[in-house]
């Protein structure tokens, strides 16, 4: 394959279309435009002797007055000339030549694609009116490869909405870490400085604006004015509005920062432009549960060392958000608070769910007065208060401080909250896990419901017991489920879902429902962590809720059992084992799991 060939095969990859019919229209190859009359004509008065080949040509169904026009070489070096007037030898004085003739008939985006990994790639993209004698060059696209349909909301200046990209989270990630490291931005502020740009994207003004400031100080200031103007009509307190924004006013003072010319990579609005044009729209992909938001932040401080435990986030990977807000049976007219709520992954999730089939007046409900988070951490509960924000949330009910707060506790309670799902935080010095679980069902209405993901340790009859029979003694546990032991790889922790009816006190002769959840299809890729590669979830799912539902019971799958809070609140102790399916694989792996537990115990050392 010649080298050229790979820059056209990123650029498709990166605008996920393919050669040929796609949803929103064509995309032609090489200048094989037959069946297009019109532009088979002008590409023929482009070539002069022969016929003008481009690499792609994209057309659109719903806006047939616009195409684009992509031009790809193989080398950054060969991107641009001094004149932009060797269309055969570079990327953009190419694009440019076919676009002047294009734009005759057309509203021409023209795209200019150098170099061939997403690492190395120079792009320029310029719009050129119908029948105009000059072209504009759109900024906020330099270096980043668009769906095609987001460049006709982009230069209508519309809200750009994409699909749900690990890759491309990961590799923006990298480079902004990467980027904030060498100019010395501390821990603390990494996080606010991400979400202080979300929240003042939001602004308008500033959106539109931001890419023709002149001056580092210029923009800085225009952020602060920004964040200001989206967080002023909220709930927020004006001291949690001027501590954003002295991240900001501190970042003013960093001369590192200040050198690197506007419009420049890794410069002020290089950062604004990368989290406009690719994390941005992911938040705002109307189908999507996905905290994209979470999740970049996530693969951000993955590289500040460890897994990001350190540093106040341990993500709940996204399908586990999906299948305890469906246990939890969360719809419109649901409110839902999470106090542990981080990056806000809970709240997402549960916006979107209670979004469907929801009217407008009650979608605005929703958002207004559907949803409570609370959050110690300075830069996670900016985070969250971006998630919530950029979806539309009127009064981002998220609280900055500590969830036993009484103050923050009476509050909640006044709220008629009818769910709650929490990952509290694990191994705290001063507060076990179920003493988390405990206060959310404090703050749930009479009937509520908790969905909690906690350790197994919690579930084990020799272990907090007090815990264990304050909360039975006030509320009722409807359901355990043990669940995959390497859901929450890279990080060690075997944890089960607890399902509670808060306000009901536990009766131990009625039978709780126990699921034994290890398998959810997913499986660990290089790089990728564990992803449902195989595309088994949604069916694994259905049963796993079928079940608990139905409260059926199936060998090796499920059980029912009378509990009281000195036993075992797993399904291990209690389901029959179906030996029609067991393996010698499955006895090696019981061996082995068993040899690796007296190791970790100290019972047997690796030498004996």
């Amino acid at each position: 394959m010649a080298t050229e060939q790979y820059t056209e095969s990123l650029t498709l990859k990166e605008m996920k279309c393919v050669i040929g019919k796609n949803p929103f229209g064509y995309v032609l190859p090489q200048g094989d435009v037959s069946g297009a009359d019109k532009i088979e004509k002008i590409l023929k008065q482009a070539g002069g002797k022969g016929k003008a080949k481009p690499e792609y040509i994209i057309t659109f169904h719903d806006d047939i007055h616009t195409i684009i026009v992509v031009e790809c070489k193989n080398s950054s070096k060969k991107h641009c000339s001094e004149k932009r007037n060797k269309p055969n030898a570079f990327a953009v004085d190419g694009v440019l030549y076919y676009a002047k003739f294009l734009k005759n008939e057309y509203n021409v985006v023209a795209i200019a694609v150098s170099g061939t990994t997403i690492q190395n790639i120079k792009v320029d993209t310029f719009y050129w009116v119908h029948g105009q004698n000059n072209y504009t060059m759109l900024e906020k696209a330099k270096d980043i490869i668009l769906e095609p349909q987001n460049y006709l909301e982009l230069i209508k200046g519309n809200k750009l909405k994409k699909a749900y990209s690990l890759d491309e989270i990961r590799n923006t990630a990298i480079d902004m870490h990467n980027s904030l490291r060498e100019i010395k931005v501390t821990e603390t502020h990494k996080p606010v400085f991400i979400a202080g740009i979300l929240i003042a994207l939001n602004d308008e003004d500033f959106s539109k604006s931001y890419s023709m400031l002149t001056s580092y100080k210029s923009v800085m200031q225009n952020i602060q004015n920004a964040i200001e103007n989206v967080l002023k009509d909220s709930d927020i307190k004006s001291s949690r509005i001027c501590y954003i924004k002295q991240v900001f006013s501190t970042l003013l003072d960093n001369t590192k920062f200040a050198e690197i010319p506007l419009g420049y990579s890794k410069s002020i609005t290089w950062y604004i432009e990368q989290l406009e044009m690719k994390i941005k729209p992911m938040m705002d992909y109307a189908d999507s549960t996905v905290d994209a938001l979470g999740v970049f932040y996530h693969e951000f401080i993955k590289y500040s060392g460890g897994d990001g435990s350190g540093l106040g986030i341990v993500l709940t990977p996204q399908h586990l958000t999906e299948f305890m807000c469906d246990l939890a049976d969360v719809n419109k007219n649901s409110r839902v608070v999470d106090i542990c709520c981080g990056s806000g992954s809970f709240l997402v999730t549960a916006m979107s769910k209670m979004f469907q089939n929801a009217n407008p007046d009650e979608i605005e409900n929703i958002r207004k007065n559907g949803l409570y988070g609370v959050e110690f951490d300075d830069g996670l509960y900016t985070l969250a208060i971006a998630n919530m924000i950029i979806r539309k949330d009127g009064k981002s009910n998220i609280y900055k401080g500590d969830c036993f707060n009484q103050r923050i506790t009476n509050e909640l309670k006044s709220k008629n909250i009818s769910i709650g799902l929490i990952n509290p935080p694990y191994s705290q010095k001063d507060v076990v896990e179920l003493e988390f679980v405990e206060h959310l069902l404090e703050v749930l209405n009479v009937g509520g419901t908790g969905v909690v993901v906690v350790p197994m340790s919690c579930a084990i009859g020799t272990k907090f017991k007090d815990v264990r029979e304050r909360l039975m003694k006030k509320n009722t546990l409807r359901a355990v489920f043990s669940m995959p032991d390497d859901i929450f790889y890279p990080t060690g922790t075997n944890v089960c879902v607890m399902v509670w009816t808060a306000h009901t006190p536990h009766d131990s002769t009625l039978e709780t429902f126990f699921g034994y959840c290890k398998n959810d299809g997913f499986v660990k890729r290089k790089k990728l962590g564990r992803i449902d590669a195989f595309g088994k979830w949604e069916c694994i799912k259905k049963e796993w809720l079928k079940l608990y539902r139905n409260k059926d019971i199936v060998d090796g799958l499920s059980a029912r059992h009378c509990v009281g809070y000195h036993d075992e609140w797993l399904c291990e102790a209690y389901m029959q084992t179906d030996y029609s399916k067991l393996t010698q694989d499955d006895f090696q792996q019981t061996v082995n799991d068993y040899l690796a537990y007296l190791i970790k115990s100290g019972e047997i050392h690796e030498d004996q």
